[in-house]
């Protein structure tokens, strides 16, 4: 019979060769630690109105809830970081992330690639593939799987390359060997919490969804709240800046992923460029990306938010 270790090496080593930055593998049980805490986040209505964060929280604690007699979660990071970014310093801001390609189709691909070759190479395994569109608690899985410790700013940080990547999972049927967590290395810095305009880092490893500018410019479907007037530093959809000023963010590479590479014209596009975008033109630049969650009425009300300051 293959050894457990073996298994997971060979499954490591074709993440890599998939593009994954790095593949680390947790026990499928329930999330102990993890569950006083969401249930505190939830009841102090740290999520707004991202009514769905209170669905399935027996499913987001307990993978095996999710999927049938799943005995390990695959956890893999892919890199985002891009190589530029716009180019006009008065134009408004869209998060690094949403550049190119909507990350959920690049990354559930390759998911499927890896379980395919799971099943290929080691046998008759079932499981599935999760791209954060489902209960699962990617942070946590990632952190448990030895890929980084979550930070101050509630991301998930790595010493080597700070936390420019997605967060994806496979959570198989599959007994393999388990990775251990690494230390946390926040330290005593708090670059994060000072640097966030609208306080949405209540406390170290606490931040409040409902402030977060990310939260409004995508989740808030309805008027952006005055009281947040001139705090948004220029940011149209989500927000970078408690990774920018991250010291750990230094160690960032540009990533080697062609559909993350954004139309040239967004990176070019002036401040009078966005203020004028038509509804052609955004269809034309977010044709397949992120972006288009917010749809073109949302960018727009961002964008004139932004001008209201």
């Amino acid at each position: 019979m293959i050894p457990k270790t073996t298994h997971a090496q060979q499954i490591k080593a074709e993440a890599k060769r998939l593009g994954f930055l790095s593949c680390g593998i947790s026990k499928a049980a329930f999330l102990e630690e993890e569950a006083p805490r969401l249930e505190n986040w939830l009841t102090q209505n740290m999520h707004g109105e991202m009514n769905y964060m209170e669905n399935h929280f027996d499913k987001r604690l307990d993978p095996t809830k999710l999927v049938e007699g799943s005995k390990s979660v695959i956890s893999l990071l892919l890199n985002y970081y891009p190589e530029q970014t716009q180019e006009d310093p008065d134009a408004p801001k869209i998060s690094k992330y949403a550049y190119g390609t909507d990350y959920h189709w690049v990354i559930k691909s390759k998911l499927k690639e890896l379980l395919y070759f799971i099943q290929n190479e080691i046998g008759d395994v079932h499981g599935r593939a999760f791209v954060d569109s489902a209960p699962v608690l990617d942070k946590a899985w990632a952190a448990k799987s030895g890929l980084g410790w979550i930070g101050k700013n509630s991301n998930l940080l790595t010493q080597q390359v700070g936390s420019f990547y997605f967060i994806a999972e496979l959570i198989v049927d599959l007994d393999l060997e388990y990775d251990t967590p690494v230390t946390d290395h926040c330290g005593t810095c708090t670059a994060c919490i000072d640097a966030c305009p609208t306080q949405a880092i209540v406390e170290p490893y606490v931040v409040d969804g409902s402030k977060c500018i990310s939260y409004f410019t995508i989740e808030l479907k309805e008027e952006l709240p005055t009281s947040f007037k001139g705090q948004f530093e220029n940011w149209m959809f989500g927000c970078d800046i408690c990774q920018d000023v991250c010291p750990w963010n230094r160690f960032s590479k540009p990533h080697n992923e062609p559909l993350f590479n954004p139309k040239p014209q967004l990176l070019k596009m002036s401040k009078k460029e966005w203020q004028e975008i038509t509804k052609e033109v955004f269809s034309e630049i977010f044709q397949k990306s992120a972006v288009k969650r917010t749809k073109f009425s949302g960018l727009q009300r961002n964008i004139q938010f932004l001008e209201d300051n």
